[in-house]
């Protein structure tokens, strides 16, 4: 595969803004079951929302990772102001970084549940997810008991050369562009994680959108 490391974002190429054919969602729909995800796929985000939201228990302790996706779909804002969830993003807000640091990072390392979303999808099963940070990928790959991704079909690939190609050529410069924005800094494409699969039954949920969401 080859390896990117993109310092300096260019615009994004729109080539991979395209919602994928139906051919191709039936064959990541089939890829992601053989390698342990469960996998659905709805027509709008309205759905979607809906759909994660009835998979959470009542009570549930449940980590919103950071996505435009799940903003623009208002899963973020549901979720997080709820009082059915033990929502951890508006805890871990209120805790002071510098005498509660440890405690933060043991939290987000290990939640209930944590829904998301990845950069790229290929037609093998396979999941790209990229980060500056890395803090969410420790939870995806083991820390959380359950993993719910949404996404929308614009993010199926054909392997995994092309999705890190998508993330470099078209999530990269408009992620830079919402850090700059939101935290007033560049980002950078410093950690990515592969999920080829997984093997506790049950733990890893995608949900397609036939939809263009986030990037």
């Amino acid at each position: 595969m080859k390896r990117l490391l993109a310092n300096t974002p260019a615009e994004p190429n729109l080539d991979f803004a395209r919602l994928a054919s139906e051919a191709r969602v039936q064959t990541v729909l089939a890829a992601l079951g053989r390698n342990g995800i469960d996998a659905s796929v709805v027509d709008t985000g309205e759905e979607a929302r809906r759909l994660v939201l009835d998979r959470l228990p009542d009570g549930a302790e449940v980590f919103t990772s950071t996505s435009t996706t799940l903003d623009t779909i208002g899963l973020t804002s549901v979720i997080n102001e709820s009082p059915r969830f033990q929502a951890l993003q508006p805890r871990l807000l209120k805790m002071d970084r510098q005498t509660r640091g440890g405690e933060i990072r043991r939290l987000r390392a290990g939640p209930d549940i944590i829904v998301g979303s990845a950069h790229a999808i290929t037609e093998d099963g396979q999941l790209l997810v990229a980060s500056a940070s890395g803090s969410q990928l420790g939870p995806y790959a083991w820390g959380a008991g359950t993993v719910i991704w949404v996404a929308g079909t614009q993010k199926l690939v054909a392997d995994l050369d092309e999705g890190m190609r998508r993330i470099e050529e078209y999530c990269y410069p408009l992620e830079d562009r919402r850090s700059r924005k939101v935290y007033g800094e560049p980002s950078s494409i410093r950690k990515v994680l592969i999920i080829n699969r997984e093997d506790r039954p049950g733990r890893m949920s995608m949900i397609l959108v036939r939809q263009q969401l986030g990037f």
